[in-house]
């Protein structure tokens, strides 16, 4: 039985394929490296927030709850990909930091990112993706993330 979608029905369906797309594309690029989606999107969010992020202010951003990043942040730090320190102002609160030697692994996923992305919009012109990210600002206001949209805006675009 076959349903017509109404266009903004269609419009969050493909909204979300596309995302899972592109992500998967790019964990399937780097399987090599031994990052899993979950790591390689911790590691990109930590390298692009203020230095010392918190655990709270990182999930945040990832969009996930505090228990399914510290799995991650386990993960992460048992390979010496990540720190975490306690804070002085707080001994409950962790701060997540990157060692020197994240520096290769960081550097192979910003490429990965940087060819996929290439390799998808190579055809998108400038003024769709303008228009595009109008429309993905007006949907992250309606949504309580507007700051956030704005943030991803200011710095590396940020591929999830």
């Amino acid at each position: 039985m076959k349903s017509d979608l109404t266009i903004q029905e269609e419009f969050g369906l493909r909204l979300g394929l596309v995302a899972r797309l592109w992500r998967a594309e790019i964990d399937r690029r780097l399987a090599s490296v031994g990052v899993s989606e979950s790591r390689w999107l911790a590691l990109l969010h930590i390298s692009r927030l203020p230095h010392g992020v918190t655990q709270r202010e990182l999930a945040e951003a990832l969009g996930v709850q505090g228990p399914t990043l510290v799995r991650t942040l386990d993960r992460l730090e048992a390979e010496g990909l990540i720190e975490r320190r306690t804070e002085a102002g707080d001994r409950r609160t962790k701060s997540v930091h990157l060692p020197a030697e994240t520096a290769h692994v960081l550097q192979r996923i910003e490429m990965t990112a940087a060819t996929v992305r290439a390799e998808i919009l190579s055809d998108i012109s400038p003024a769709e993706m303008t228009t595009c990210l109008r429309v993905f600002d007006k949907i992250a206001g309606k949504l309580g993330g507007a700051e956030a949209a704005m943030h991803l805006r200011s710095d590396a675009p940020m591929d999830s």
